[in-house]
């Protein structure tokens, strides 16, 4: 349920009572939102985890993930725990791979190529039906089939995929869909049929995930459609925003899904003291993109959330989002490290607060799927995000030991040593003074 909303109260929801027998399937679903999507679902997700006792986000038994969303879900279905996925995304210095929103930005020149290859046939074809009939024929409609030379996206994300490729060859990871303990559904739409498409479902499970997390978040005009199996795949967003409906109806009765982009109020942020600007129409193209782009696959949410409350009415759908007058959400720099950590910070810090607010509507909810919400922990004000990551951390340690943990916290030391090394090799020598 969204954070503009009124929150049901208690008996809203008939809450029924737990019965003996195996746990409810739980499932994890994911949205889109870019890089800035995924750094604020791993805030969401950390205060989640640390404050929800009985839930494991590496124990869930369905993931489902849309664009930015796939990429968390897949790293999470592979085993890799909240600490290991916010040093890729944020503490990048320690990061086996660390993840660069530049990368993101490269210009698509093979796209670019391909397209400019075609550019002479295709204005001597326009030439040709012109002076074929030019009374019948104007000269620039002559010219449309030119507008085929425009690439079919700008910049290129095949980055994407060679990083999960080297992220899922570690021992323990695996690119394969079917080789998961628990099932992974990454969603993309089909650009000739305009049909959405579970990859790791029957007949689509062949796909390496890293291609399928590429597929997903190829947004259209930014990034080309992605070749799989002789069909062309564009962003998972275009269909539904959140795809909360595969889990559904492959029986998980507990789905905890967080949705990142919320259109941004203005008048109610300047009112609160957030932020100085009425007009987003000042801030240019960007801005008036954003928000037009949040507001459509958000009222899209919100008529599904609707609707599986109403078709799933035996399962509980939780849904996590942030404020619409949150301005660090709406204007945070995803190019700046200390962005990156504020926003990571700053989701998780709203998402205790939405969790304590929410308590009374939640804490049944989750009770009959074996979940208990730690009221003690929200009330802490002590709390940080490295130190709710550091906690899970210790958490799973618990059964293999404190020799297991000191061995792990001596690796993730090794290891930003080893990162500093390199990056110290590769810098140019400075000249003596």
């Amino acid at each position: 349920m969204s954070r503009s909303s009124p929150q049901p109260t208690p008996t809203s929801t008939p809450i029924r009572a737990a019965t003996p027998g195996p746990r409810p399937r739980r499932a994890l679903a994911l949205a889109g939102g870019g890089p800035l999507g995924a750094i604020y679902e791993i805030g969401t997700l950390a205060a989640l985890a640390e404050s929800l006792e009985g839930l494991d986000l590496n124990e869930m038994d369905i993931y489902v993930g849309v664009s930015a969303g796939g990429l968390i879900a897949a790293g999470l279905a592979n085993g890799m725990t909240p600490a290991a996925i916010c040093r890729m995304f944020i503490d990048s210095e320690s990061a086996e791979h660390p993840f660069d929103p530049a990368m993101l930005l490269k210009p698509a020149l093979p796209e670019y190529a391909r397209r400019l290859a075609q550019a002479p046939r295709l204005v001597w074809e326009s030439l040709r039906d012109y002076a074929a009939d030019p009374l019948r024929k104007g000269f620039f409609a002559s010219l449309e089939r030119v507008a085929r030379v425009l690439p079919a996206g700008l910049f290129d994300n095949r980055g994407l995929d060679e990083m999960m490729r080297r992220l899922f060859d570690a021992p323990g990871r695996s690119n394969d869909f079917r080789a998961l303990r628990h099932r992974l559904y990454l969603i993309a739409t089909d650009l000739d049929s305009g049909a959405a498409v579970a990859f790791g479902s029957a007949g689509h499970d062949q796909v390496p995930i890293s291609t399928a997390v590429q597929a997903s978040a190829a947004l259209p005009g930014l990034y080309p459609p992605v070749p799989i199996d002789g069909r062309w795949y564009v962003d998972g967003a275009l269909t539904k925003t959140l795809h909360a409906s595969v889990a559904l109806k492959e029986g998980a009765q507990l789905v905890i899904c967080i949705n990142p982009l919320v259109p941004y109020n203005a008048p109610r942020a300047a009112e609160l003291g957030h932020h100085h600007e009425r007009q987003l129409v000042n801030g240019g193209l960007p801005v008036v993109l954003a928000q037009t782009f949040r507001t459509i696959i958000h009222s899209r949410l919100q008529v599904g959330i609707a609707k599986y409350e109403h078709e799933y009415k035996d399962a509980d759908v939780l849904l996590f989002e942030p404020s619409p007058d949150d301005d660090d959400m709406f204007f945070t720099n995803m190019f700046s490290y200390a962005g990156r950590q504020w926003l990571s910070e700053h989701a998780y810090h709203r998402t205790r607060e939405e969790l304590l607010r929410r308590r009374d509507e939640l804490a049944p909810r989750l009770a009959r799927h074996g979940i208990r919400l730690r009221e003690d922990l929200l009330r802490d004000p002590d709390r940080s995000l490295r130190r709710a990551l550091g906690g899970l951390k210790r958490r799973r340690a618990g059964a293999m030991g404190h020799t297991a943990l000191q061995l792990s916290d001596t690796l993730d030391e090794l290891a930003r040593a080893l990162s500093r090394l390199r990056a110290a090799s590769t810098e140019p020598a400075r000249p003596l003074a």
